[in-house]
């Protein structure tokens, strides 16, 4: 009698020791895992839980936040610094807030209010406005620099015959009219190169001062001639060279002292913005849409070390300074890059270069800039800069954009908020799904997902990354180093298909998982086999000391696998070793 031959098996070992996190794909290396919660990269080449967070602050309506020598963040409209509330200073109660560094500042937009930190009780607008009253007397008188008026004494078409030096002659021979003054020791009339007007009133000047960009409107004269020009010529976008509480000094030119009743109004004002950055002891901004009626697609300087004056246009290296933009679409965001201003467009960059001379360059690139809805997940993490573009999330350091979220699958996110600290990029995103947070860690390219956290923003500050919670309103910390912790973890990890590129029907025989489970910590390990969609229960085991054990698994005979080990505490998964059989052709 012959009995069939049955060839003998030689098994196999396979040992996984380095783990590389996330990857949303249908075909992931064994050490990869399709899905998980509440897992880390820390521990790298281990995987394990993340950090606890703390909750350091309950909120009402957080809108943002930023790091100085303290924490500064915006509550329903109130500012708080260091723990304390800023008295007498409220923003708009509801909306984002985008709160710009600036030395010892902190600007508020889009309210356009600052906060020195180095002395809270500094706080204001950056517009000012003065407006005269009906009854109000507005004079209008040529002065020195210094404001001293003064009184030409001839006005006329000839040189005057006889003067005495110092004598002060408008020349109206021309248009416009000219001042000159009389020189006694060379008997000559010399022109006055710079004329200036003292603009007199009661309060005119109390919200300006020296070197402000201010617009004048209202000052008229009611005849014809030369004076009304001159009036009206006062009129638009002036810079002050002197100030006091009654009474401002502009570059003009009167044939005489002229007073008007009410109508005049002086105002310095911050252009509307869409986006901010500090850079060069700067703001800059830009804006795209309707202003005043008119369509505008710009970018935006303010006066160097003076986030207040945004229409100083003296022609010097300090002055304010705007550009007109020629690419097409809304702004989605910007960011100090580099020692360059950069301002994003979901199709371009728009790079600033900055000249000492006030002479700056605009550079346009295209590539995949930020998405719309997306301007807080703006971070340097490792001196890249990381954002989220409309198909994925982007890497620049200072050539082209590239894109590093293969791993995160088709997924479209959206509404991205990113933040950075100890070497991670951290970033929040809205899918179909609800909100899933990230950390990539950029020298391994290894993404995890950590939970369901829907931050309004994130600030690094001393030695943790802070977030406003959006969803539970409280201020928190990602380490948990401040505030109290929250509760044990609930946490999963999920395998891919394992072993479905095996020949010959190879099955695996045994898994071995070595792992950390401290005391009351537990896990439970199920298993699904040739995707029949059922997750089937493979043991438990409850964490009783400090050291790490084997946990062994014996699975049926499949063609493929997927495992999922999921468990509530603290975890570390240090090997995974598994041991498969080839099957017979027979």
């Amino acid at each position: 009698m012959k009995l069939p031959y049955i060839e003998e098996t030689s098994p196999s070992r396979i040992v996984t020791e380095t783990f590389y996190g996330y990857n949303n794909h249908l075909k992931i290396a064994i050490n990869e895992f399709a899905d998980m919660e509440n897992l880390s990269c820390r521990d790298y080449p281990m995987i394990g839980t993340r950090p606890k967070r703390g909750t350091a602050a309950a909120l009402t309506a957080p809108q943002g936040m930023t790091s100085k020598d303290a924490l500064l963040y915006v509550d329903a409209g109130k500012v708080f610094y260091n723990g304390a509330e800023v008295t007498g200073l409220t923003l708009t109660p509801t909306g984002e807030k985008q709160i710009v560094s600036m030395g010892a500042y902190a600007v508020f937009f889009p309210d356009k209010k600052y906060l020195n930190t180095a002395d809270i009780t500094d706080h204001g607008g950056l517009d000012a406005a003065w407006t005269a009253e009906a009854d109000t007397k507005i004079k209008y008188q040529l002065c020195k620099a210094d404001g001293t008026e003064q009184t030409p004494k001839f006005v006329q078409v000839s040189e005057p015959e006889s003067a005495a030096n110092g004598d002060l002659w408008i020349d109206t021979s021309e248009t416009p009219h000219t001042l000159k003054q009389f020189a006694g020791d060379s008997r000559s009339w010399l022109s006055v190169v710079t004329v200036y007007v003292k603009i007199s009133a009661t309060g005119i000047g109390a919200k300006f001062k020296e070197g402000d960009g201010v617009e004048i409107a209202g000052a008229s004269y009611p005849q014809q001639g030369p004076l009304k020009d001159q009036i009206e010529d006062l009129c638009g976008t002036k810079l002050l060279k002197g100030c006091g509480a009654d009474y401002l000094i502009v570059i003009g030119l009167l044939d005489q002292v002229y007073e008007q009743t009410g109508g005049v109004s002086v105002k310095r004002e911050a252009p509307d913005m869409d986006y901010v950055c500090e850079c060069g002891n700067r703001l800059w901004g830009c804006k795209y849409g309707l202003v005043d009626g008119k369509v505008v697609n710009e970018l935006y300087a303010s006066k160097l070390g003076d986030f207040k004056n945004w229409r100083c246009y003296n022609g010097n290296s300090t002055a304010s300074w705007a550009a007109s933009c020629g690419t097409d679409g809304q702004f989605t965001g910007a960011v100090n890059y580099l020692g360059n201003p950069i301002f994003f467009k979901e199709t371009c960059l728009h790079k600033i270069s900055i000249s000492a001379y006030g002479a700056h360059q605009v550079q346009s690139i295209d590539g995949n800039g930020v998405q719309k809805g997306s301007w807080r997940s703006l971070a340097i993490a490792g001196e890249t800069l990381y954002y989220k573009g409309r198909t994925g999330v982007y890497a620049y350091d200072g050539s082209l954009p590239r894109s590093v979220s293969d791993k995160l699958g088709d997924v479209r996110y959206s509404g991205a908020v990113g933040g950075s600290f100890g070497g991670l990029y951290y970033v929040a995103m809205q899918s179909s799904g609800g909100w899933s947070l990230f950390s990539y860690d950029p020298s391994r390219g290894i993404w995890c997902r950590e939970d369901a956290l829907h931050p309004v923003c994130f600030a690094a500050h001393g030695d943790d990354l802070y977030y406003l919670d959006a969803d539970k309103k409280v201020l928190g910390t990602i380490l948990g180093t401040e505030g109290t912790p929250e509760g044990d973890l609930h946490w999963m990890a999920e395998s891919g298909v394992q072993h479905y590129e095996q020949p010959n029907h190879k099955y695996v025989t045994r898994y071995q998982f070595r792992l950390r489970l401290p005391p009351g910590s537990t896990l439970r390990l199920y298993l699904q086999y040739d995707s029949d969609g059922e997750w089937h229960y493979g043991g438990e085991v409850t964490g009783s000391g400090i050291g790490s054990f084997v946990l062994p698994v014996k699975p049926r005979r499949c063609d493929h696998l997927r495992f999922r080990l999921a468990g509530v505490g603290s975890f570390k998964l240090f090997s995974i070793a598994r041991v498969l059989e080839q099957g017979s052709d027979r």
